[in-house]
Order: structure tokens, then sequence, then C-alpha cells
């Protein structure tokens, strides 16, 4: 067993740990048979290759740890090679598919919903103590910075399909919600409770604008489908009152409310200024003749748009890099019109 704390870079680096599903998965559905991949060209097209991130460059999480310089890119916690040392500086669990709720995302075979991400994290925090001991581990969960980006696909991919996922079909939109705010409210609590202090979790996003709900919603037009933005919003409130209740009743914790919804909002409808062109469609489409029909993740065979940085949306489900950007911009220096009720840059440095 190490004695030397410093083995871990407390001083130099803190420890980067990152849950939810495909909007921050670097990696870990290449493991696992599910219908939810991005192994292919032409995702990764801006950042050298596919690894299994769902859009054409660097996710919000990463784009974090570039900006910052506090903390790294943190590896998929499936990958073979996510073992060892490399462990004390952070682990990515997330999975495109994975929801708040372990139903969620069924359709797509194999995910890991946020249930089975904190049982992998607890393996994680047993194999640090193992190897720097509890004091230290104790010390760096302290200091590390944990994110959290999920809830989406409990809509897109449960509530929104009633057909593949009949368990909540008699549910009214207020109980669902309900039942995803109980949920997490546990999730929360029991990540608190194994180490976690710092903790960045974003509301769901515009989930009415992405280029999917356009297309299965013909009679919204050419405006962003209403009901699944109005299921987005009522969420939102309540988790944020969630939030709220967090740092109040659990001791020593900084929840961090990362207002996505707002980010999303101000770009989809002013993003003239904001330099894009194209924000109904997806610059990657398995149709090169009508891209704006899209309903698939891209395939090797999939167009691709000539400037990426025109475009607020990637394939017909993720944004961009040029979106993450201003999303991570947001949330590093935004004020509480972004994220509240401090920033990530004055949440590391508490």
């Amino acid at each position: 067993m190490l004695t030397n704390c410093k083995s871990y870079g407390a001083e130099e680096e803190i420890a980067n740990f990152v849950f939810g599903d495909s909007n921050v998965d670097v990696g870990n559905n290449n493991y696992i048979v599910s219908l939810s991949k991005a192994n292919n060209v032409p995702y990764g097209i801006d950042y050298g290759g596919p690894t299994g991130r769902f859009t054409n460059g660097r996710t919000i999480v990463d784009i974090l740890a570039q900006t910052l310089g506090k903390f790294g890119q943190s590896p998929p916690y499936l990958a073979p090679t996510t073992t060892g040392s490399v462990i004390l500086k952070g682990v990515n669990y997330a999975s495109g598919g994975s929801g708040i709720l372990n139903e969620t995302g069924s359709s797509f075979v194999g995910r890991i919903n946020f249930d089975a991400q904190l049982d992998y994290f607890a393996n994680t925090k047993q194999d640090i103590i193992t190897q720097i001991g509890e004091a230290a581990t104790e010390e760096l969960m302290n200091k590390a910075f944990f994110s959290i980006v999920i809830g989406a696909n409990d809509f897109l991919a449960n509530y929104l399909v009633p057909d593949i996922i009949k368990g909540h079909l008699s549910m009214t939109p207020e109980a669902f919600i309900d039942t995803m705010v109980s949920k997490f409210r546990l999730q929360l609590t029991r990540l608190y409770n194994m180490g976690a202090r710092k903790l960045l979790v974003t509301n769901v996003g515009e989930v009415g604008c992405i280029p999917y709900e356009r297309n299965v919603n013909l009679c919204s037009g050419n405006q962003c489908a209403a009901y699944p933005n109005e299921l987005a919003q009522s969420y939102n409130v309540k988790l944020k009152s969630l939030f709220t209740e967090l740092n109040n009743n659990l001791k020593g914790s900084k929840f961090v409310y990362g207002d996505a919804y707002s980010i999303f909002n101000e770009v989809i409808y002013h993003y003239q200024s904001y330099g894009f062109e194209n924000v109904n469609s997806p610059c990657c489409s398995n149709n090169p003749w009508d891209k704006s029909r899209g309903l698939l993740l891209c395939n090797p065979s999939a167009s691709v748009c000539n400037d990426r940085s025109k475009y607020a949306f990637w394939d017909p489900f993720h944004p961009t890099e040029a979106i993450n950007m201003i999303v991570a911009k947001r949330l590093i220096d935004g004020n509480i019109s972004y994220i509240s009720p401090i920033n990530v840059r004055q949440l590391l440095n508490s």
C-alpha cells in the first residue's frame, strides 16, 4: 500500500469523476452490447477519429478539463487500461442511452444506468482506498470534481415512447417527473455518502429542439416541439428545488445547478448572433438528399456538412462541439442566469 498521499498528485491536479448519458460518454458503450454507439466514423471527425464520443469533437466535460487546467480528461471506466494509478485522477462512467430511471433506454439494449454507474464508482473508491489508504482517499474525494449530465433520456427514451416502455404509460407528466426527482434524490445522496462534495449537475436542455423531436412532431413545423420542452421545464423547476434541499441537508455539500436549458434557449433563438447558420437539422445525416429528416445515429456512409462550426447539432440527438464550447464557457464563468449558486471556477476554488 502506498503511504505518501502526494502520490496521486493532489497538489498538481484534482480527480475528475463524470456520470451521465451520451452527452458525456467518452467510450464506455464501446465495451457493451448496445445500439447506442459512436465508435464509427464520422463521429470524432474533429477529434482525430471515433472514440465513443457522440459528437464531432469534444464533449462539455472535455472542454471543462482543458479550459480549467485543474483536472484531466477522465478515461471510460470499462476501458481495460482504466486501472492502477490511472483511477486516482478520475474516471468517466457515462453511458449513451442511460437515464435516472433504470428502465430508461431499454430500447437500446445495453446501457449503464445511473444506479449502475454509482455501483462502478463504489468499486473505484474501494480500489483507491486499496492504493492510498482511507485518509488520503477522503482527502481526494473532498477536493475532487464531480459532474453529472443525465435526465434527457428519461423523456426521450422512456416517457415519450410509451409504446416501447410501458411502465409509465398511465402516469401523468407530474407523477412521472416526481418519480424522476425522488429517484435522483436517493442517487445524489448516495454519491454524497460515498464522499462527493463538489458536484456540478446540469438540468435537461431543450429536448424539443433536437432534430429528432422536430421530425417526429411534424405539427411543430419549423419550430421546436413544445410538449417535450414543457416536460423538461417542469422537471427543471423541481430539480432546482432539490438542489436547495440537498445543500441545506447534506453537510459540506456543494451542489451546483447548471442551467443547460437556458443556455440552449439563448443560442437556439439568437443563433445568428453566435455565428450559427443552422439550428434545425443535423450536420451529419444518413440521408444526403434531405438532412432535415435524419432520425438515426450517423453511420460510416453518412454525409457531413462542410463547416461544423455553423451547425448547432451534430446528429439528430447531440450538439456539435461548437455548442458544447458555449455551454462549457457558461458553466465555468457564467452568472446565476446560467449556473447557481456559484459557477464551476468558484466551486473548484471553494
